[in-house]
């Protein structure tokens, strides 16, 4: 596939790291200059033997300690306590500034020190920006834009990144345009070149610094919040920087990469070979960028605020035989019920967990009608209520015992004696969130729950057995304030017990912000399937946490039935096994390559599933690896269209009746369907009944809707889906992106299957694409500070 399932733009499908050859050449190197070898501890490139190979190897990993090393003693300028203590360990924003002796090559190449960064105060630094300073700096920044090359259609974005002095910037710092989306290091060279001429080699240290952070931004786009630093040198060698250990350190210095170590545990220290008790214990160190550090530690800080602070209820005191239990749990200490120790009797079998702030920026209509006892804006703090005493634990046992299923009970009960629970699970176990909903709701507490989506939304309300009032918002509207508990004074959500649906559909800088406006002692429950996708944006939350163990987690028993239910179960555990469908809810059909694979999806969608089972087109939906490709999204999308609704797309390409995909952060998609269009833009009718015009400027995030992504399609289900498995899938395709695609489909499934034997093998020998993250060892390392 040419665009992969990751989250990311189109054009970043090709990035060094993931495999295969480099994806841009070097560029011309100055005349005036010889290539430098790609590894300073390297000989010359010299065919060699095996064994001079092997000592290669010990040569370049050699290289890259010693590197590491040389950034750990590396100091920020001024001592501040930007860099990395956490997570076992030392790292160079812990050390002062004379540590960088040990780093003599890293002031060779230091960059400028009056570099600004993008979106920083100090380009606003003159105040407001009048239109006509704006349109002045559009004006220079494409005029520089075009003297290097670069499509004057960058302007704005580069605006937007740094200010009104972007022109500036750019001819100061050529590389600086790699910031900008889309833009590669091939365009970013050929820029540089317009505008410097032979000046711009390869080894220019804005150049390598530029790369660095670049291959950062592409990771992150990859689900990883870090990088081993060996990572990092070997994508600057593939791109031809001459010396990348002095790339990385230049980087450090100036505040582009933040160095941390840790220290390896588990299986991870057992495949450095430390297995001797002796030995010291083993270390990585990574480089992240300062917004995913900061996102990690913030979020492991909240978790741990809210189970240290946490106090459990008290049952009152007897009148009529002067019993005080309540005194007693008193004096028993908050150990007893709270969750500074993991609770270990309910984590039963729970996986392993190896399985943005942008959302809430997300535009929620306004019109949005929220559940009754919805509290928004116009309330004096003198109005607020006051939280309802906390219930004590015969409370919350006789809720228990009330519960409709033994996983239900096990929830509520760890609820009651935890601050922080997790809860894992498929569909049907969302039944076991919704009884803790409705019990917390009915001991007094003021308790909400958050999906994903607005089909997760009314799908979960109807669980609880009140769909019209049950306490439920998407998590979108939670963090916008249009919808749920509304605010307290201190800013924090209003509640006692939160309950996210969908969880490890949180990346880390959104679970931050989630975790930022929970009041100290908040009860929260985090649910989710850990077989499905992880989040689009970077790091793993809710797996980390599930092997973290700093909390309770309780596994549902509850299965998914049916033949979808079957496979999808096979699948988590990987097995891909035939199943019983004697109503066909579950079809396999062979197609011999992309092509035929789209002409048979669109028969399914169009005639053989409404024909045979009932289900209209309008709720089949079509699911494949990427976009673009033999049978991606927009092939799917090209055919859909032509067979439902032909027309000419007078509207930016849409026309009236097309269903639209509507993405305004990258994982998290609203569905909808064209209803007009102006000079104003296209109107949409959302599927929870809501109707907003996309403005021009914005037509660029819809595509059409048939067909989309996995990703896309998380959070919600289908009464049909089509699952189409080109031939160039196989680089795409885990256990994974598998189990979440065939759980997509209520009553049926069809899977057009074009992938050979790539499918099974995903199943069975490819669980998920690895991610690189800080948060278990900065969680391990708080909590321990902690308690």
């Amino acid at each position: 596939m040419s665009d992969t399932e990751n989250g990311a733009p189109e054009e970043t499908s090709a990035t060094p790291g993931t495999g295969g050859s480099a994806a841009v050449p070097a560029p011309s190197p100055d005349p005036s200059s010889t290539p430098a070898p790609a590894s300073a501890s390297a000989p010359a490139s010299v065919p060699a033997p095996a064994s001079d190979d092997e000592a290669g190897k010990a040569d370049k990993a050699a290289a890259v300690a010693a590197l590491a090393e040389a950034v750990r003693a590396v100091g920020r300028p001024g001592g501040g306590d930007r860099g990395g203590s956490r997570g076992g360990g030392g790292a160079a924003g812990t050390t002062s500034a004379a540590g960088s002796a040990a780093a003599p090559r890293a002031s060779a190449t230091e960059a400028p020190t009056d570099r600004p960064a993008p979106g920083s105060a100090a380009t606003a630094a003159a105040g407001p920006v009048t239109d006509e300073q704006r349109d002045q700096a559009l004006r220079d920044t494409a005029e520089v834009l075009a003297a290097g090359g670069a499509p004057a259609d960058l302007a704005p974005a580069a605006v937007a990144a740094f200010g009104d002095s972007a022109a500036e910037q750019l001819r100061r710092d050529p590389w600086a345009v790699l910031t900008l989306p889309a833009v590669r290091p091939e365009h970013a060279d050929g820029f540089a070149r317009g505008l410097l001429g032979p000046e711009a080699g390869p080894g220019d240290p804005r150049r390598a610094q530029a790369l660095v952070g670049w291959l950062l931004e592409q990771a992150a786009l990859r689900g990883h919040s870090a990088l081993e630093i060996g990572e990092v040198t070997a994508g600057l060698d593939r791109l031809g920087v001459p010396d990348s250990a002095a790339a990385v350190q230049a980087a450090v210095l100036d505040g582009r990469a933040m160095p941390f170590q840790e220290e390896l545990t588990g299986a991870e220290a057992h495949t450095t070979g430390a297995d001797d008790e002796e030995d010291e214990p083993p270390t990585r160190t990574l480089l992240t960028l300062e917004r995913l550090a900061l996102a990690e530690e913030s979020l492991a800080d909240g978790l741990v605020r809210l189970m240290s602070t946490f106090v459990p209820g008290e049952d009152p005191a007897d009148e009529d035989t002067g019993g005080d239990t309540g005194g007693e749990q008193a004096a028993a200490g908050p150990s007893e019920g709270s969750s500074e120790e993991p609770s270990g009797d309910s984590s039963n079998d729970s996986s392993d967990g190896e399985d943005e702030g942008a959302l809430a920026d997300e535009e929620v209509p306004a019109a949005a009608e929220a559940p009754a006892g919805t509290a928004d804006t116009g309330q004096s703090p003198e109005e607020f209520p006051e939280p309802p005493l906390a219930p004590g634990p015969t409370a919350w046992e006789e809720a228990a015992a009330a519960a409709p299923s033994s996983s239900a009970t096990a929830l509520i009960r760890a609820t009651a004696e935890s601050a922080l629970v997790l809860h894992t699970g498929g569909e049907a176990a969302r039944a076991e969130p919704a009884a803790l909903l409705t019990a917390a709701t009915g001991l007094g507490l003021r308790a909400w729950a958050a999906t994903w989506t607005d089909q997760g939304r009314t799908a979960f309300a109807a669980l609880t057995g009140a769909p019209g009032t049950a306490p439920v918002v998407t998590l979108a509207e939670l963090l916008a304030g249009v919808a749920g508990p509304g605010r307290s004074p201190d800013g924090s959500l209003a509640l006692d017990v939160l309950i996210v649906l969908d969880a490890p559909l949180l990346d880390v800088e959104l679970a931050a912000t989630l975790l930022e406006s929970l009041a100290d002692g908040t009860r929260l429950v985090l649910s989710g399937d850990p077989g499905q996708l992880w989040s689009a944006g970077p790091g793993r939350f809710f797996a980390d946490l599930l092997t973290a163990k700093v909390c309770p987690a309780v596994a549902s028993r509850t299965p998914d039935f049916g033949p979808i239910g079957e496979l999808v179960s096979g699948i988590g555990i990987g097995e891909l096994q035939p199943v019983d469908a004697p109503d066909k809810e579950v079809v396999i059909l062979t197609a011999k390559d992309g092509g035929e694979a789209v002409h048979r999806a669109i028969q399914l969608l169009t005639d053989s599933i409404p024909r045979a089972l009932g289900i209209p087109a309008e709720q089949v939906v079509l699911l494949t690896p990427g976009h673009g490709g033999t049978a991606g999204t927009r092939a799917l999308n090209a055919a859909a269209k032509a067979r439902l609704n032909p027309g000419p797309g007078r509207f930016g390409g849409f026309d009236p009746g097309d269903r639209v995909a509507d993405s305004p952060a990258p994982g998290h998609t609203r569905l909808a369907r064209v209803v007009d269009g102006d000079a104003t833009g296209l109107h949409l009718e959302y599927t929870d009944g809501a109707r907003r015009t996309v403005p021009p400027a914005e037509a660029a995030r819809l595509r059409h809707g048939w067909a989309l992504t996995v990703h896309q399609a998380v959070g919600r289900r289908w009464p049909g889906a089509v699952v189409v498995l080109p031939d160039d899938a196989a680089a795409a395709l885990t256990r994974q992106w598998v189990y979440t695609a065939f759980g997509r489909g209520e009553r049926h499934l069809s899977v057009v299957h074009a992938a050979g034997p790539a499918l099974p093998q995903a199943v069975t020998e490819r669980p998920a694409s690895p991610r690189t993250t800080r948060l278990r060892a900065v969680l391990a390392e708080n909590a321990a500070r902690a308690y």
